[in-house]
């Protein structure tokens, strides 16, 4: 309850200099808009449904797109950190395409698809993938080589070893690299909505490109507060307790 009320203060008090900012007239309100202005946009546009239609949309995009990148790029991940040759060969590739911003993709992805659901598609599954592939090699990497001898010596074959020692064990950093693709997944659909314009539904990044094209400060800034609580909320709901759970469940949690 203490954390809850800390936080809930400091936002307010973040909220009030935001307020008294604007009220300085040292921006012009065009460019920032009252904390007030915002709160009105985000009521309309939850009124007449236009926030949830393109959260719904946005949300659909990225979940499909990320669990592809995900499936995909956990067994990459073992292989690479199972085979020298992998990790000389397709763990320096994801290393390196990890490090090219997400924004990198839309072109290309236009190229290819146009301006389809399958361009979106593409660039997040390209946002999601690398990043997996790279925490699920650390993730096998941190588990304690302890563990392996032990089961080796208990006569555990190298199958078994992998799929009922190692991987479980890896399994909290595992998440913890999911995380990090999911936000990764984030800003690249961000990106991807921004510049696609697609006739099969408008999501927050294109509310968030036209407010920007008609000079509306407080939908954008509006946009831009859903996208942070949403954000938040998946973290704080999926990835937050599943990482906590597993590092219980394996002894890695801080003491």
């Amino acid at each position: 309850m203490k954390r809850v009320l800390s936080s809930l203060i400091f936002f307010a008090l973040l909220i009030l200099a935001w307020h008294l900012v604007v009220l300085s007239k040292h921006w012009s309100v065009v460019l920032l808009p009252d904390p007030a202005s915002v709160w009105e946009y985000l009521k309309g546009a939850a009124a007449d449904g236009t926030l949830a239609e393109a959260t719904l949309i946005t949300l659909r995009r990225l979940l499909v797109g990320y669990l592809i990148g995900a499936v995909l790029g956990i067994p990459i991940g073992l292989l690479t950190a199972r085979f020298q040759l992998a990790e000389d060969t397709v763990g320096v590739l994801a290393l390196g395409l990890q490090t090219l911003p997400s924004v990198c993709w839309v072109p290309l992805a236009m190229l290819w698809f146009g301006q389809t659901e399958g361009a979106m598609l593409f660039v997040v599954v390209m946002g999601t993938l690398w990043s997996v592939i790279i925490s699920t090699d650390n993730g096998v990497r941190n588990v304690p080589p302890i563990y392996a001898r032990a089961a080796r010596t208990m006569g555990a074959k190298q199958f078994y070893t992998w799929t009922r020692v190692i991987l479980p064990a890896s399994l909290p950093f595992i998440v913890s690299g999911m995380k990090q693709g999911w936000a990764f997944a984030w800003r690249s659909l961000m990106a991807a909505e921004i510049f696609v314009t697609i006739l099969t539904g408008f999501g927050l990044g294109q509310l968030l490109h036209f407010g920007r094209e008609l000079n509306a400060m407080d939908q954008v800034i509006g946009i831009m507060f859903a996208i942070v609580v949403i954000g938040l909320l998946a973290d704080k709901i999926f990835f937050s307790p599943a990482e906590r759970f597993l590092h219980r469940r394996w002894g890695t949690g801080r003491s």
